[in-house]
């Protein structure tokens, strides 16, 4: 996993049952690596337990690319999201990676504007729809829109962390935080950016938000009312455990 790596940069996508949104996405993934002369590059598939063809999807894109190879990781029993993201950093063979979803709701040439800021010396840069100059192009319904503000206005209250919008499905991290950031992770669920950016923060690695293009997708997994419960009590667990990992620390 060093940053000496022959492979430029890999895409980290989590799936669960995304067959029908899986061939459009790896289609436009792989045409703009493919189209890229910098480095090889690759794409990792994270099928958490899906109970449709979505793995059957992956293998059928596993050619010989141009500048891309498309990777499937698959786990027969269904952990999170977290948990499949945390494999696919982990599994993952590029100097820089990203994070995206199934739905590509922020466009993959966004990351272009991500590497610019690592290149200028930030570890980690997120894609974010809380800034001024983003582009939200198509909303989320208006209520699922509000209880995301609500939250990400309580994360920074009970966390500290300087960030407006935690939860864009769309970061790069640089390979050699990767370790730090995504191998004592423990959220299996939505809330996993929130602990991942914490454990960034308080390594003292450098993070950027930067304001991306992003579209709602209306087929989203995520149910507001129930997930943003779990959402809301998983971030005061992770406050109180890297608390206790901090104690431990200073006690060593």
């Amino acid at each position: 996993m060093s940053g000496a790596s022959a492979v430029g940069l890999t895409v980290v996508i989590p799936v669960l049952n995304e067959e029908q949104r899986l061939p459009p996405t790896l289609e436009r993934i792989l045409g703009y690596l493919d189209a890229r002369t910098d480095a090889l590059h690759e794409v990792v598939v994270v099928d958490d337990g899906s109970t449709d063809r979505s793995s059957e999807v992956v293998r059928s894109f596993q050619r010989d690319g141009v500048r891309s190879r498309v990777e499937l990781v698959r786990v027969e029993r269904n952990r999170g999201k977290g948990a499949a993201v945390r494999d696919g950093m982990l599994a993952a063979r590029g100097r820089v990676r990203l994070m995206c979803d199934a739905d590509l709701s922020t466009p993959i040439e966004e990351v272009e504007a991500l590497e610019g800021r690592l290149a200028a010396g930030a570890h980690v840069a997120i894609g974010s729809r809380g800034l001024a100059d983003c582009r939200v192009e198509v909303h989320q319904p208006w209520l699922r829109e509000n209880l995301g503000k609500v939250f990400n206005h309580f994360v920074r209250a009970v966390t500290g962390l300087p960030i407006r919008d935690t939860q864009c499905g769309f970061k790069l991290f640089a390979a050699e935080c990767v370790p730090a950031v995504f191998e004592p992770l423990f959220t299996p669920g939505f809330a996993f950016d929130v602990e991942a950016l914490m454990r960034a923060h308080r390594g003292g690695l450098r993070i950027d938000e930067i304001p991306v293009v992003w579209r709602n997708d209306p087929r989203t997994k995520v149910n507001a009312s129930v997930d943003g419960t779990k959402m809301v009590i998983d971030v005061v667990r992770i406050r109180a455990r890297l608390a206790r990992e901090s104690r431990r620390e200073r006690g060593a």
